[in-house]
């Protein structure tokens, strides 16, 4: 006996999608990226080399912005693995972007204690300040707006997290103007009263 409805397979809840990144320019790290990637691997054994996987990913977002599958492919050559293996961890954790996004991406906590406090009403006002939807970027280049679950800052929610590293907590749709022109004027200096960067200091 199953409680679960027969469906035909492959028609509503049953289709899925694999998910295609795309084939980008050719990639090669930088000299320099390459030589901080080098360093780092000789902390672990030689046989773990790809330990060193989401560090080289960082660094592939920091030369290029996005993960392609170009870069992907150079990770796995100078790493020593498949490109599936590198594919894997990309497509695994969010803070990966395997497409264009803007110089700041601003993601909002969705999660229980965020909806609860309203971040539905945060993720409303960004995209309507910046007019875009979820998962846009401005024409401009500057922003992108996500959802994001979890950020693990429930007692400070609804929190914003900017570029994968400054959260910005106690959100309400109203602060949303001073954060983007501050981001604009400012860059991330205007993000210097975060939890985060005062536990840091």
């Amino acid at each position: 006996m199953s409680f679960h409805p027969q469906m035909p397979y492959g028609e509503g809840w049953h289709k899925s999608e694999r998910f295609i990144p795309e084939e980008g320019p050719a990639f090669a790290f930088t000299p320099e990226h390459r030589a901080q990637l080098e360093e780092l691997c000789t902390h672990y054994p030689p046989e773990r080399r790809k330990s060193a996987i989401i560090s080289a990913l960082y660094m592939v977002q920091a030369q290029q912005g996005h993960v392609t599958l170009n870069a992907m492919r150079h990770v796995a050559e100078v790493i020593g693995c498949t490109t599936a293996e590198v594919e894997d961890v990309v497509t695994y954790y969010v803070m990966f972007f395997t497409r264009p996004v803007g110089k700041y991406v601003l993601q909002v906590c969705r999660t229980l204690s965020c909806a609860l406090n309203g971040a539905e009403k945060v993720t409303a006002a960004l995209c309507k300040h910046l007019h875009v939807q979820p998962n846009e970027t401005t024409a401009d280049g500057l922003f992108t707006v996500m959802e994001f679950e979890c950020l693990g800052a429930c007692d400070r929610a609804p929190v914003i997290m900017v570029n994968n590293e400054h959260w910005h907590e106690c959100q309400q749709p109203e602060d949303v103007p001073a954060l983007i022109e501050g981001l604009r004027t400012r860059g991330l200096a205007a993000l210097s009263g975060c939890h985060l960067v005062k536990e840091r200091t």
